[in-house]
């Protein structure tokens, strides 16, 4: 009797470690461990800058805000290219179309911009994004800008070939294509078609129109950017 009792006792007291186990299991985890092991996003650091920036000389309402990855950063004659305009250079090297998305109420919406001019895309293509998410991606853009900012005009800057990503050149068409034909069914939107000015007779990228690294524009190609740009910030609504 002793014996069976033992076992009966052993019995119950492993079915309650195994429910306890189970719910224990289960259970999520606790809210301050993820924000231990939470890491701040991967722009933080050059968003902080800009807002620096900004309280220390707050940039011009109703201006044209340049908006996207390295060939925004690195547009450094964007005042000189357009001197009758007040711009914003808001580029983030490395950055992807989401990142814009993200950080839009902090450098986009506090500007009220009466152009946002948007080159993002390359980057996400090259981190192994489908052109389907790239388009994606710029619809969430437009949708986020236009909760805030109904009338400011949007203009995407196309992906442009470039000769280390050459490879890449048939996502990146069709990428342009699609949100090429959603601009042209949209409104306030504008479509900058860069892809074959960047191209040579041979029916590859210029790399004369490349810095050594065969990926950011010189200064020449800088002028076909701002060639293309030109005719739509003079559109635009002042």
């Amino acid at each position: 009797m002793t014996r069976a009792l033992f076992r009966f006792a052993l019995a119950a007291l492993l079915l309650i470690t195994s429910a306890v186990a189970s719910r224990a299991a289960d259970k999520p985890a606790d809210a301050s461990a993820d924000k231990s092991t939470s890491k701040p996003h991967p722009f933080e650091k050059d968003i902080e800058a800009f807002e620096a920036a900004d309280k220390k000389s707050p940039p011009p309402q109703g201006a044209v805000l340049f908006i996207g990855s390295s060939s925004i950063r690195m547009w450094k004659t964007l005042a000189a290219d357009f001197p009758d305009q007040k711009v914003i250079n808001r580029g983030f090297g490395g950055s992807e179309l989401a990142d814009s998305v993200y950080f839009a109420d902090r450098i986009v919406i506090p500007y009220k911009p009466r152009l946002i001019v948007l080159f993002a895309g390359t980057n996400d293509i090259n981190a192994g994004k489908a052109p389907q998410t790239v388009f994606a991606d710029f619809k969430a853009f437009v949708a986020r800008v236009r909760a805030d900012l109904p009338n400011t005009r949007i203009a995407y800057l196309s992906i442009s070939p470039a000769p280390i990503r050459w490879s890449q050149a048939d996502k990146q068409k069709e990428a342009n294509r699609r949100i090429k034909d959603y601009i042209a069914t949209g409104t306030n939107l504008d479509y900058i078609d860069l892809w074959d000015q960047f191209l040579g007779p041979d029916g590859k990228p210029r790399e004369d129109l490349f810095l050594p690294d065969r990926l950011h524009n010189n200064a020449a190609g800088y002028k076909i950017r701002a060639a293309a740009v030109r005719p739509h910030l003079e559109s635009a609504g002042q």
